[in-house]
């Protein structure tokens, strides 16, 4: 076997690789004794049928079967004698015919990191938001962990509004026609939560207890179920019960729930837990300007393979954490064309950004400390109050202790960075006020 590397970009390889006509025979030899012991043709009997009865009604399907067995036989053994690093799978581009004595060729065409030379990293001009903390932010959270804690109770209003928590049986009909999970009995509905198709809470809002209403909404164009995308559906409604929230009162006794001895207490772990928060989001804030002006300072191809893995991981992260809450990319008719569409220039952004980090590691000769990984791990088994042991296994697997080096190895690069990087802070962005049109007209 003989193998051509030729560099077509700074992410792509082609292979022409050309199989020894001995190795081709041995192959061709192996489909025909493998069609020959199941070979059903009349006049003969099974496993006797002559090889040029076998080639004459079977050639092309072995000569097709030869023809993949050659290729994954001695193509990602070339890479790997080649030293060749696939980040996502390889393309046949081309390949040859099968003939007798021959050898067999083909081409393949491989993408691949691409080799980069990070420049200008150092003196980085960066802003950073200052720190400014305020003591309403406490009361907030104090206020959204008793809202956690609401109690839903049979309402003694006749109807329905906004907030109310509706318990209905439902039916949908598209064309006069039931479709498929389109129906539900019991079903706990919170008004305003836009958790249905958009119209349909508003018009539950000032029904009564077993009222009943037919209500006329669409389907969103971008609803995850194609066969239900874009078309109007009917739905039969009946409101068994109307539920409304109480949340508890803030006081010592609630405080005590929460686990502290008293609201005071309360307030102190509230508002130390927020300025971690605050300084943490502020950290994170610097880190994207960095990679932002690093990325801004480095232009260079990158694998469309790598930015599609990188989708996939962002897709997994974000359908863990929805899922967590109870939800689905599909509860939000988001699929994966459309999150693709959403997400594509983040994950092309961090690919590059993890491209350049690991290029500054290696230029700048930038390693872990021999107990970086293990202090890492305890602190793991210290936060989430696992056992030590638990969280060494975990690691034991091999892509996870990847991923773990390259996490603390990337966290030491933007620390070296930021060591050198000239930072300004800058005063906190106020949240745009939307403009009331109509006090406007009026003054």
């Amino acid at each position: 076997m003989s193998v051509t590397v030729e560099q077509v970009s700074s992410i792509k390889k082609k292979l022409s690789i050309e199989v020894a006509a001995e190795m081709v025979a041995e192959e061709l030899e192996k489909g025909f004794k493998k069609v020959a012991k199941g070979a059903s043709i009349k006049g003969f009997r099974k496993g006797k049928v002559p090889k040029a009865i076998l080639e004459q009604h079977f050639g092309p399907r072995v000569e097709y079967e030869t023809i993949n067995s050659l290729v994954n036989n001695t193509l990602y053994k070339s890479m790997v004698e080649n030293k060749i690093e696939a980040v996502s799978q390889p393309e046949i581009v081309e390949t040859g015919a099968i003939e007798r004595g021959k050898p067999f060729t083909y081409q393949a065409e491989v993408e691949v990191r691409p080799e980069v030379t990070a420049k200008d990293y150092t003196g980085l001009d960066l802003e950073k938001e200052k720190f400014v903390f305020d003591d309403a932010i406490v009361d907030q959270q104090i206020e959204q962990m008793a809202a956690s804690r609401v109690q839903l109770e049979v309402s003694k209003r006749k109807k329905a509004r906004e907030g109310d928590t509706v318990i209905i049986d439902f039916e949908g009909f598209i064309d006069d026609t039931p479709f498929e999970n389109g129906a539900a009995k019991d079903y706990q509905l919170e008004l305003g939560s836009n958790s249905f198709i958009p119209g349909f809470e508003d018009q539950l809002i000032g029904l009564k207890r077993e009222e009943e209403k037919e209500i006329n909404v669409s389907f969103p164009e971008s609803y995850g179920a194609k066969e239900l995308a874009g078309k109007p559906a009917m739905f039969k409604v009946l409101v068994k019960e109307i539920k409304e929230k109480v949340e508890p009162k803030i006081d010592d006794s609630f405080a005590k729930e929460m686990g502290s001895e008293n609201l005071e207490d309360l307030r102190e772990k509230v508002k130390e837990n927020a300025i971690k928060q605050e300084e943490g989001r502020i950290k994170g804030q610097l880190q994207e300007n960095l990679m932002a002006a690093l990325i801004e300072k480095n232009e260079f191809e990158v694998p469309e393979g790598m930015v599609k893995n990188q989708l996939m991981h962002l897709k997994d992260s974000f359908s863990q954490r929805l899922k967590a809450q109870g939800m689905s990319l599909e509860m939000l008719g988001m699929n994966d064309e459309n999150f693709a569409n959403t997400y594509r220039d983040m994950a092309l952004q961090q690919v590059k950004g993890e491209i350049l980090l690991d290029s500054i590691a290696e230029q700048e000769k930038i390693e872990l400390a021999e107990n970086a990984v293990d202090d890492k791990i305890k602190q793991f088994a210290d936060e989430s109050n696992a056992s030590l042991e638990d969280v060494q296994k975990y690691f034991e697997n091999a892509s996870a202790m990847a991923g773990l080096k390259g996490q603390l190895l990337n966290e030491k690069v933007i620390a070296f960075l930021l060591e050198s990087a000239s930072v300004t802070e800058v005063d906190p962005k106020q949240p745009e006020v939307e403009q009331d049109e109509t006090t406007e007209e009026e003054a």
